[in-house]
């Protein structure tokens, strides 16, 4: 490839304004291969792309550098005009000279000028060598995985079977609803949570193309974009789901009682049970820790009077493997444990709890059925304390990111707690009150306008107790006053962190989290619910801390991007990908070890006898697997390793020409 021209963008003044690019043009001309330099003001812009689509359909080049800003924002732009015009689109480079020039360099135009020369003259010597590339066509699969069935992935399986598609929708749980189906009220408008969700619930539940799988878990993934293969774990229910149909029967003549999870331990539930009376499905689960026929070999009360002989001891978790062409992660949130706030510890007791636990306190189908009573004692309190930030924005000690929603579950608990005791009072200690939403700054002003909600600006540095209060101890940090408050019960707005498993499960899909062990997007502005695995998508609180209509409203992206996907016949795989030199390589398996996508695998080939050339071991890469990330050629100990478009000998040209 010899035949080169160069687009130098101006980007307004964001590169004219501080380079020279009359000399950058000149410059660039006079490099080996380069037939011409042009320049535009906006590349990106429509009459841009029409200069840019002209030089790739006259023939008069081969090869086209755009020197412009950074290739993850523009590089398919000029990618996608090259191939509308019918040049191979991935002889198309860009060289950026903003992020990586002009906006570092822009106190000294002369030397950012010389370093935009060199770096459009280091691209230009390697797209001389670029190779002409084809996509891959990947056939696809028209149905998808949902992973967690709460709010966020409830919203994205509807969405999805909406536009005609079939949804797998998995959870642990034996019941869809996550964290939601917990709520009482829901902020700013205050709206009953089961009297907007439980609909949903039931709609998911009646849906045709809608195919539950509760309390269950995967197991593996395998497979690329288009053509997932998933393999999930049925959990044992002891209870055969085809015949139960939710009677309770079983339930009501159980002996032992346990601790409900789902009330948070505010009440009891049998050993065979479901999490809750609207659970979907409407099915019951043996808890094998704590049946007796499991623990000591006796009692089957439930099975003797099952009338449906539903009840199977015998029963083992079973596997099934599905066919999706993409997946969801809407695995939602977990609140951080209480008992890692050291500074608070002396002062845990029954009445000491979090915000799940006082939304179980404050629901109707609670149980305590809305009344505000102490777990303790079951009286009503008087004073109750709110405690926000508790283990949010505390680098030194916890989390450093802000869970978001806490400021605003800590008005919405104060005021409904106002609500039920309106002769109690509610005292908040806060950091910021940050109520970025539509009507949220409005909600706050409410609680402490019309509520007479006690908002304290600073941190409780202990608590511990006293005459049978605890006694909260902080400062205010507006009047410089130690402060001491004697509450009946207090409440801590817990850090909200990633789900429990969640770091097996990102193995299992390959993709990234980011720092706090949240699920990583693609790109934070322009591919929010994406991944860097083509195909896997993130909604909800499995990418970070949100409410619910922020949830809602990624669920729909994530469904309409899975809906984009599955709606065409075949996929393009992008072809810049690692491929193996088998006549250097030596089959020591150590690319195959290092690749996280399993896209590599070591085959046998056969040798020559009658030449003394034996069989050999080498590696060889799944072009469809392959995401391109370039870990086996820096794990390759022979240099076997390559990759398309970025081969060792370009580099070293790119290197050469900079010396």
């Amino acid at each position: 490839m010899n035949r080169i021209g160069v687009f130098v963008c101006h980007c307004g003044i964001n590169i004219a304004g501080v380079v020279d690019i009359e000399a950058i043009k000149k410059a660039v001309a006079s490099c080996p291969g380069v037939v011409f330099a042009r320049d535009y003001q906006y590349m990106c812009s429509e009459p841009g792309q029409d200069l840019f689509r002209a030089a790739c359909a006259s023939g008069e080049v081969d090869g086209i550098v755009v020197a412009s800003c950074s290739p993850r924002l523009h590089e398919t732009t000029f990618r996608r005009t090259a191939a509308d015009a019918g040049f191979n689109p991935y002889r198309v480079e860009i060289a950026n000279i903003r992020e990586q020039c002009t906006w570092v360099n822009a106190v000294d135009p002369q030397a950012a000028t010389i370093k935009a020369i060199d770096i459009i003259q280091s691209v230009v010597e390697r797209t001389r060598r670029n190779e002409s590339l084809v996509e891959s066509a990947i056939p696809v699969t028209k149905t998808a995985l949902v992973i967690g069935a709460g709010i966020g992935g409830m919203m994205t399986a509807l969405n999805i079977t909406g536009s005609g598609y079939k949804v797998y929708l998995l959870d642990r749980e034996p019941s869809i609803g996550g964290r939601m189906a917990q709520l009482s009220e829901t902020f700013p408008t205050l709206d009953c949570a089961q009297c907007i969700f439980t609909p949903r619930m039931v709609e998911v539940g009646q849906n045709r193309d809608i195919e539950l799988r509760t309390y269950c878990e995967v197991e593996e993934i395998a497979g690329y974009v288009g053509n997932f293969t998933v393999k999930i774990r049925h959990k044992a229910a002891y209870v055969d789901w085809n015949k139960c149909t939710g009677c309770m029967m079983c339930t009501e003549k159980c002996p032992t009682k346990v601790k409900s999870e789902f009330n948070m331990s505010l009440a009891d539930r049998k050993a065979i049970y479901t999490s809750f009376p609207q659970a979907v499905p409407n099915k019951v689960i043996i808890d094998r820790e704590n049946c007796l026929y499991f623990r000591k070999g006796r009692c089957q009360v439930c099975k003797k009077t099952c009338p449906l002989g539903a009840v199977d001891f015998e029963q083992q978790d079973w596997f099934e493997e599905i066919q999706v062409g993409a997946i969801v992660a809407a695995t939602g949130y977990e609140l951080y444990d209480r008992e890692k706030i050291e500074e608070y510890r002396l002062g845990y007791n029954e009445d000491v709890v979090d915000g799940i636990t006082f939304e179980r306190l404050l629901s109707a189908s609670g149980p305590t059925q809305g009344k505000v009573l102490r777990p303790s004692d079951g009286k009503v309190p008087e004073d109750i304390v709110f405690i926000a930030c508790v283990g949010s924005r505390d680098p030194e000690n916890h989390f450093p990111y802000c869970s978001r929603i806490c400021c605003m579950y800590t008005a919405k608990h104060a005021m409904l707690y106002k609500h039920r005791v309106p002769q109690g009072q509610a005292f908040v200690f806060y950091m910021d009150i940050r109520s970025g939403g539509k009507n949220y700054e409005e909600f706050v002003q409410r609680a402490v306008e019309e509520d007479d909600v006690m908002y304290i600006r600073g941190r409780v540095s202990r608590m511990y107790r006293e005459d049978g209060k605890i006694v909260v101890v902080g400062a205010d940090t507006l009047s410089g006053l130690n402060v001491e408050v004697r509450a009946d019960m207090v409440v801590l707005a817990m850090a909200m962190r990633p789900s429990r498993g969640l770091e097996e499960l990102v193995k299992k899909l390959k993709i990234q989290t980011d720092a706090n062990g949240f699920l990583a997007e693609a790109h934070p502005k322009l591919r929010p619910v994406e991944t860097l695995s083509q195909g896997i998508f993130i909604t909800g609180c499995a990418q970070s801390p949100k409410d619910i209509p922020d949830t809602v409203a990624q669920s729909g992206a994530a469904a309409a991007k899975v809906v984009e996907l599955l709606s065409k016949q075949e996929l393009s795989h992008e072809p810049i990908v690692a491929f193996a030199d088998e006549e250097i390589c030596s089959g020591c398996g150590q690319c195959e070890g290092q690749c996280t996508f399993d896209a590599i695998e070591l085959v046998q080939r056969r040798g020559n006898p009658a030449r003394g050339v034996p069989d050999r071991t080498v590696a060889k890469v799944n072009e469809i697997l392959c995401q391109g990330c370039g870990a086996c050629i820096v794990t390759c100990p022979s240099g076997a390793m390559s990759q398309k478009n970025f081969r060792m000998e370009q580099v070293y040209s790119m290197i050469e020409s900079l010396l």
